[in-house]
């Protein structure tokens, strides 16, 4: 039992249910309840009432969670004091990027975090493959899509829209397509993984599904080639608008069909186990945090995302 599986369990209550405590704290709901589960099994009572709707506390919970939110807040005034007292935050970020994002984004940020605490170092590893947190020697890693692997522990970071992007000039020269069905007569770029590309695509719009298999000459492995192949005006491309801000915002490229969304993927912020978590993670995520939802509130000021994709 952790500080933080005390703080599943406050929000759990606060919620009446595991899944918007989890929503809440940008986990995934199995790890909330696995945090529930393991403070009942170290306290030998149930502190929720299960129903089919919601959970209640039990009698042992309405007489356990008061005290357990006054000894948290203690805590939590006593680590805001000795924070107060530091100067800088120290260590050293060892984490793993994907080739575009990372490149493009998330190396600027890293140095004005260095810049700014100049007793963080860092060591960067630049790759699109799986990580491993050992062989690779990285403490976390920045990638789409939630953590899969239960034991791994992570943060959400934001709701990534994905948009499929053109330059002009390849617009003007092979049409505008209308419908999901005109891509067959464009030139896809795919990103590849294990030797497998990309070549299905998905779009939705009012609720209906259209998947495309798409033709293309070109395909990689390497998430940024993708996206310089698109700057050049090689085809078209689906790509997170994360990675495509700054080309979208200096209209490089433009958003093609954007009544047709592509998929939205997560981004998240994943280390190996709980243990694991520094102030300088803590620091590194709610500066990404910022930054993220900086871009998505600048894509959708200048209408290349939807208003809501910046909430």
């Amino acid at each position: 039992m952790t500080l933080e599986d005390l703080q599943v369990i406050l929000k759990v209550a606060e919620f009446r249910g595991i899944t918007a405590a989890a929503v809440s704290l940008n986990m995934r709901t199995a790890t909330a309840s696995a945090a529930v589960k393991r403070v009942e099994s170290a306290l030998g009572v149930e502190l929720f009432v299960r129903t089919t709707r919601q959970l209640r506390l039990s009698s042992a919970g309405e007489k356990y969670l008061p005290q357990c939110e006054q000894a948290l807040q203690m805590l939590e005034l006593a680590r805001n004091n000795i924070q107060e007292d530091q100067d800088s935050v120290e260590g050293e970020l060892r984490i793993a990027v994907s080739s575009d994002f990372g490149r493009n984004q998330m190396l600027p940020w890293l140095d004005e975090l260095v810049e700014t605490h100049p007793s963080l170092s860092l060591r960067v590893n630049i790759s699109d493959s799986n990580v491993d947190f050992y062989r690779d020697s990285v403490d976390m890693a920045l990638r789409y899509g939630s953590p899969n692997d239960a034991s791994l522990y992570g943060f959400k970071i934001c709701d990534v829209p994905g948009i499929l992007c053109a330059t002009p000039e390849y617009i003007e020269q092979h049409g505008t397509p209308r419908h999901p069905h005109d891509l067959a007569s464009h030139n896809g770029l795919f990103y590849q993984l294990q030797e497998i590309p990309y070549d299905i695509w998905t779009f939705t719009r009012n609720d209906q599904q259209f998947k495309i298999r798409m033709r293309g000459n070109r395909a990689s492995n390497d998430g940024d080639l993708v996206r310089r192949w698109c700057v050049a005006g090689q085809g078209v491309a689906v790509k997170s608008c994360l990675d495509m801000s700054d080309d979208l915002l200096a209209g490089r490229v433009v958003s093609v069909m954007p009544e047709f969304r592509p998929r939205v993927s997560e981004l998240w912020l994943i280390c190996p186990s709980r243990q694991s978590i520094t102030p300088a993670m803590r620091l590194l995520r709610d500066h990404l945090k910022t930054k993220c939802a900086k871009i998505l509130k600048d894509l959708s000021e200048k209408e290349i995302l939807p208003k809501d994709s910046s909430n």
